[in-house]
């Protein structure tokens, strides 16, 4: 089988915003094979349960320094997990360590509404649900059926009983919602999750489709800040490294929503891989041996 190429306008685009010597460095990240990677769920069992039955196992794992309840499995794959009986009852989900990100820059806590706007298949989801001990009231949108279906499945397997699922595209909520917090993890292009080594195939990757998907991101994002309570706080990412669909988006719909960017204010800005951003306070990480590339901003709706 021919290993698969990065897409020719993928190349260009990345060594015209960052030079060549970090797309060269980009690359490199796109052909690591990641150890599995896994968030403990608080709502359905402990961290000592869960390492008894890794122990058990014969299975290795590593902490993560950042997140309490993240695990590095260096030596074991998706099928050794998935055979562990905390697995099938929800004490831990599968879970890029990139992908952890964006709830703990919402920190989501007691008592607020939260609106989770692509939400399929429900891993950020479950986990603001677990950061604020089930205690956050959430409304998680996803317009297809069959992928609604399955984030109600996670919901329900990792114990999240107070989100409440609306088989809607989220563009089309009415205004008269508010909410205290919004994740909007946005449709992108998925140029920070390329797996050379997975026998991926090649992605179609058109200038036409790219400026579709920033017309979808930008939408959503000026939709979601005309729900989210002046004063609040959101969180917008992708799993692109591209600034058409990362700062680009976010400057031109703070600009137009009297909104801010705010820094991200985490232990895990001193432990993960980044390329640099043109917002400051923004987050861009490096795809490398154990993160996918993925972009975090975190924004204020002024008063």
């Amino acid at each position: 089988m021919t290993m698969p190429v990065i897409p020719e306008l993928l190349t260009s685009l990345l060594e015209s915003q960052y030079g060549a010597e970090t797309a060269q460095r980009i690359a490199q990240g796109y052909t690591h094979r990641r150890p599995v990677t896994l968030r403990i769920n608080p709502l359905r069992t402990t961290r000592e349960a869960v390492e008894d039955q890794l122990r058990q196992a014969g299975i290795a794992w590593n902490n993560v320094p950042w997140y309490v309840d993240a695990m590095i499995i260096p030596n074991a794959r998706e099928d050794a997990l998935q055979a562990l009986p905390v697995y099938e009852q929800g004490g831990v989900y599968l879970q890029n360590l990139s992908a952890m990100i964006p709830p703990l820059v919402l920190a989501p806590r007691a008592g607020e509404t939260i609106l989770d706007m692509a939400a399929a298949p429900g891993g950020k989801t479950t986990q603001m649900a677990a950061l604020s001990g089930n205690e956050a009231l959430i409304t998680a949108c996803e317009k297809n059926k069959i992928r609604a279906e399955r984030l109600q499945y996670n919901l329900d397997k990792q114990g999240a009983n107070r989100v409440g699922v609306m088989m809607e595209d989220a563009r089309r909520l009415d205004d008269l919602f508010s909410f205290h917090k919004i994740l909007l993890d946005a449709p992108c292009s998925g140029s920070g999750t390329i797996l050379l080594l997975e026998d991926e195939p090649q992605r179609r990757m058109t200038r036409d489709w790219l400026n579709k998907t920033v017309a979808t991101q930008t939408a959503m994002l000026q939709k979601a800040l005309k729900l989210l309570k002046p004063g609040s706080e959101m969180v917008y990412s992708t799993c692109s490294i591209l600034r058409m669909e990362n700062e680009d988006v976010v400057r031109k719909c703070c600009a137009k929503a009297n909104a801010e960017v705010l820094p991200i204010e985490h232990a895990l800005m001193q432990h993960v891989p980044q390329l640099p951003v043109t917002i400051p306070g923004t987050l861009c990480v490096c795809p490398d041996e154990m993160h996918e590339g993925f972009f975090v901003a975190r924004i204020r709706k002024r008063k």
